[in-house]
């Protein structure tokens, strides 16, 4: 396990899997007809879906672990660290994968809009868990994919694949959707805990000597990933997480400015910006008014 392979190409993992190449840019992989394989952790030069049908061992996921249940999606980008926890045994895997490499999308739809899919950026405890209806539409579009690289290439087949594997994506995004409204009591917690961070870290020392808190450094802090916590808080309040870590800190600024014996600065400081006039060119596009009209009394 301290050792991370690489696989840059498609064909280098059907190697391994001990499947046959169809097609070099895209492969669906049934993965209980594949060979079995030692524990290891490694990296792809393309995209990947694993859809895991039963438990078969602990996966390492950058340095999270994630235990694989029935009907389990992970989505993983090129560059991306994938591992099986070792215990010194091969395994079999069962289930699915679709692996496909960017240079199939080059000049296509889905091309232009890979970036959109913010799951491929997900932890995997982030992971997306599917009802029974839901795995079938997701196996459906498997098929459909699979069925386009038995065909023989021609002028359509990029096209048709590229556009099946975007439907198969749209559907994660739906899925996802759901996900988060069925999670709606521990969304809430995370929003409550999301809420009493920017509350101590606004009264602390810290903006001062580390600046505003950026989404990221919430999302660490609440142990999600970046974009899986700026989809939620976008899911549950209709707000993108840097806009709410804005309000929360024109919230406070609000308060400190009519404490006339701190300037307009010294308070932009305190809040932890390294620049007054951001600070003042923010609060005004918030309020409509700059911290010097807000603190002049009526």
């Amino acid at each position: 396990m301290n050792t991370i392979e690489h696989f840059e190409h498609v064909f280098e993992y059907n190697e391994l899997l001990g499947v046959e190449t169809l097609h070099p840019l895209v492969s669906v992989i049934d993965l209980s007809q594949a060979r079995k394989i030692r524990h290891m952790r490694h990296t792809f030069g393309f995209y990947a879906l694993f859809l895991k049908e039963v438990k078969c061992g602990n996966l390492i996921y950058g340095r999270q672990y994630y235990d694989y249940q029935e009907g389990t999606i992970v989505s993983i980008a090129p560059g991306q660290v994938l591992g099986v926890e070792d215990n010194g045994e091969v395994f079999q895997p069962k289930g699915w994968a679709l692996v496909f490499h960017p240079e199939l999308l080059r000049g296509t739809s889905l091309g232009r809009s890979i970036r959109n899919y913010s799951f491929f950026s997900y932890e995997a405890n982030e992971a997306l868990h599917l009802s029974e209806q839901e795995r079938g539409i997701v196996l459906d579009c498997l098929h459909k994919i699979r069925t386009e690289t038995e065909h023989a290439v021609d002028k359509h087949t990029q096209r048709l694949i590229a556009v099946n594997i975007e439907l198969l994506l749209d559907y994660c995004v739906r899925f996802y959707e759901r996900q988060f409204i069925t999670r709606c009591n521990a969304n809430n917690d995370i929003l409550a805990r999301f809420e009493t961070l920017l509350d101590e870290y606004f009264a602390s020392d810290r903006p001062q000597a580390e600046g505003l808190p950026s989404v990221k450094f919430c999302a660490d802090r609440l142990h999600l990933s970046a974009n899986y916590f700026g989809d939620l808080i976008k899911k549950e309040t209709g707000r993108t997480a840097q806009e709410h870590i804005q309000s929360k800190l024109i919230d406070i600024a609000k308060e400190r400015i009519f404490d006339t014996r701190k300037s307009v600065s010294e308070i932009a400081y305190e809040m932890g910006f390294r620049y007054p006039q951001h600070f003042t060119r923010l609060f005004k596009k918030v309020t409509g008014l700059t911290p010097k009209e807000y603190r002049m009394p009526n």
